[in-house]
């Protein structure tokens, strides 16, 4: 008989006994592993469903990965960054903040289509913008301070600000329309609110902040930093933001709020989420600017990133002014919305990105869920964006695949008494 001691050195370090071995994780990270993305469980269970079903009578409409491919360009600007740059300015190093020629060409295009005045130095190449909000969060967040989102929000916000020893807030849904709770949102900003993070267009409800609404909460934080004399950043996360519909204009935050910082990503614009390549806005109007700028760069360096991916910042800045076909997601999304209105599911038309979010035909979103799995559609539960009652369907898929799902979602709403 063998025995095993196993001491824990920190309160931090949990203990798992199998058999002859012991291994140990954080107890923050044993609360991740147990609670992981709902949407990544309900893409694996797809891939299981296939297996069995096969794949064409499987509705996987769980994850937004983008099926619309590349523009052209990308492959001939990736060709042309390998044959024609010499090697070391592609695979080496950089300044943490990406080449200054790549962030001076995206200024540049930031400026022609919205009327700032941004230079290279207020840029910096980010892995993504979920790397570019760890680094914007890890830059100004000291333990204990919050972070309000509204929701329905992106459920890896939770983890983003946990990252950190922030404490997230959340804003009650506006169910009527999905705007922003401004009147809840005004209630809630404390003196330990240190940022705010609005997703527009949104995920997961495709609903655009109005005008309006962004200069009412200009306003509220205009107020709020002044009644407790304190700086609250304003974080505009924009993976959407070039996927809107019916002529409907995104503002542009930093026109609108001196404090914010935009976070943005190429993974929708030009179908390239597994590139993991994005930029932060940082403008000098930004409280304590430079600092900011040296500590976004150093956050950029020790959380691992190191800098943005070299072939991909070069790739992407010859490819500024392309776009991925809205029109087939435009497609989907008629279909989709208009087929499942009709059957009697209640739903606020989006205006972006390519999601639809439907009330659930239940109280139990997850339950609803779970219905819908047993006519092989797969659907993510509201609660994973904080809104219960409702479930998201991304809508990112091929159109034959919305024909075929249809008479599933057309039966399940029958069961339902529709």
């Amino acid at each position: 008989m063998h025995t095993i001691v196993c001491y824990t050195l920190q309160q931090n370090l949990t203990m798992v006994m199998l058999g002859k071995r012991c291994t140990m994780i954080s107890e923050k990270m044993s609360g991740l592993v147990k609670n992981s993305s709902v949407i990544r469980a309900m893409f694996e269970e797809g891939k299981r469903l296939a297996g069995i079903y096969g794949a064409e009578n499987v509705y996987d409409f769980s994850l937004g990965n983008p099926s619309v491919e590349p523009p052209i360009e990308i492959k001939d600007a990736l060709l042309a960054v390998i044959k024609e740059e010499k090697p070391n300015l592609v695979h080496g190093y950089m300044n943490n903040s990406g080449y200054e020629d790549v962030r001076e060409k995206i200024s540049e295009s930031i400026n022609h289509n919205f009327g700032t005045s941004f230079h290279s130095d207020n840029i910096i190449m980010t892995v993504g913008a979920a790397g570019g909000l760890n680094v914007i969060l890890k830059t100004i967040l000291n333990p204990g301070d919050e972070v309000i989102v509204f929701a329905p929000f992106f459920g890896e916000y939770r983890n983003y600000v946990s990252n950190f020893d922030g404490q997230l807030v959340i804003i009650s849904p506006n169910t009527i329309d999905f705007q922003p709770n401004l009147s809840e949102f005004e209630q809630k900003i404390t003196r330990k609110t240190k940022a705010v993070i609005i997703n527009t267009p949104n995920n997961p409800t495709g609903v655009i902040y109005s005008e309006n609404t962004i200069m009412e909460l200009a306003n509220i934080l205009n107020r709020k930093q002044k009644e407790y004399e304190s700086t609250i950043y304003l974080i505009a996360d924009e993976p959407y933001r070039e996927l809107a519909y019916d002529g409907v204009e995104v503002p542009y935050l930093t026109k609108y709020y001196n404090n914010t910082i935009v976070g943005y990503s190429f993974s929708k614009s030009l179908s390239l989420p597994g590139e993991r390549i994005g930029y932060l806005v940082i403008p000098k109007e930004v409280e304590d600017y430079e600092n900011m700028i040296a500590a976004a760069n150093v956050a950029n360096r020790i959380l691992g990133y190191v800098n943005a991916p070299s072939l991909m910042q070069r790739a992407v800045a010859k490819c500024l002014d392309s776009k991925v076909d809205l029109e087939i997601y435009n497609r989907n999304r008629e279909l989709l919305y208009n087929s499942l209105v009709s059957y009697g599911y209640q739903c606020v038309k989006p205006q972006g990105a390519f999601y639809l979010f439907i009330k659930a035909l239940e109280e139990d979103d997850k339950a609803f869920a779970e219905a819908a799995k047993k006519h092989n559609l797969l659907i993510v539960s509201g609660s994973a964006f904080g809104c219960p009652g409702y479930c998201r369907i991304a809508y990112c898929v091929d159109y034959a695949m919305i024909e075929r799902a249809l008479p599933a979602f057309q039966k399940v709403a029958k069961e339902y008494g529709l």
